[in-house]
């Protein structure tokens, strides 16, 4: 028994000795940068939001490399702060939209991307997107996590569906050092850009994001509440508020 037992501390001591053990990696990680998707903006977007897909598509192992990136890259909610993961999942959502789009480029709009059926096949139904183990769609990212998790109305002034009537896309990332300020110069832009939502005196007319998710906007006031924090014009709770017709042809620089 004695032999036996010294042969199995002899065992133990070689296997799991300080030279020979590995042991395991973090299961967290930190926050990565944007800088790689910071530098594609300012080269393909313009100050106002109108973007350069062919010049994206001359420039797609740089997207694809961030891609991979934000791929081998989930958010860890333990280590990551709350804005850190806002941020990444609003420059994935634009990201992997710009890659739909290059994919399938040239195209008139988005919305020929996918099928007929309603909430099945369409391009915002596609699960393309891998991050982690897990294989998303663009519904996912912006429905399942970036309102729900973060209940953040200015979320609709960042994330970008590559059509004329979108909020437009900001030609720099986001960042979680900057986010509030940044979510705030997008909200006061779109709603004062006198296209997309036009506000005078005597009438409002906005953007339909305002109705389709109105629920967002009205949590903790009515619509008007809401528009007054970024409207140059403010707006009467009594006035009546019509929604424009939205343009979903592609956001393209001419």
């Amino acid at each position: 028994m004695n032999i036996i037992l010294a042969l199995l501390i002899s065992f133990r001591t070689a296997t799991f000795s300080g030279a020979d053990f590995e042991p395991a990696q973090p299961a967290t990680a930190s926050a990565i940068s944007h800088e790689q998707w910071n530098v594609l903006l300012k080269k393909h977007v313009t100050k106002d939001g109108w973007v350069n897909y062919k010049g994206f598509q001359a420039d797609s192992t740089q997207l694809n490399t961030y891609l991979k990136l934000l791929s081998a890259n989930h958010p860890d909610a333990a280590t990551w702060s709350a804005n850190e993961r806002k941020a990444y999942w609003i420059n994935a959502y634009n990201a992997f939209t710009v890659q739909l789009i290059i994919r399938n480029y040239p195209c008139k709009s988005i919305k020929d991307l996918g099928g007929k059926i309603y909430k099945v096949n369409t391009p915002w139904d596609i699960r393309f997107i891998k991050i982690g183990a897990k294989t998303y769609d663009l519904n996912n990212i912006e429905n399942s996590i970036l309102r729900k998790e973060f209940d953040d109305p200015r979320i609709h002034f960042t994330v970008n569906c590559a059509s004329v009537s979108c909020p437009p896309l900001r030609n720099e990332a986001y960042m979680a050092d900057k986010l509030d300020q940044q979510l705030d110069e997008q909200g006061k832009a779109f709603v004062n850009d006198g296209f997309r939502n036009k506000i005078t005196a005597g009438k409002v007319q906005i953007s339909n994001i305002f109705k389709w998710y109105q629920g967002d906007f009205t949590k903790k006031g009515t619509l008007a509440d809401f528009l007054n924090q970024y409207s140059n014009v403010k707006i009467s709770k009594s006035m009546n508020i019509e929604y424009l017709d939205y343009d979903w042809n592609l956001n393209e620089k001419k």
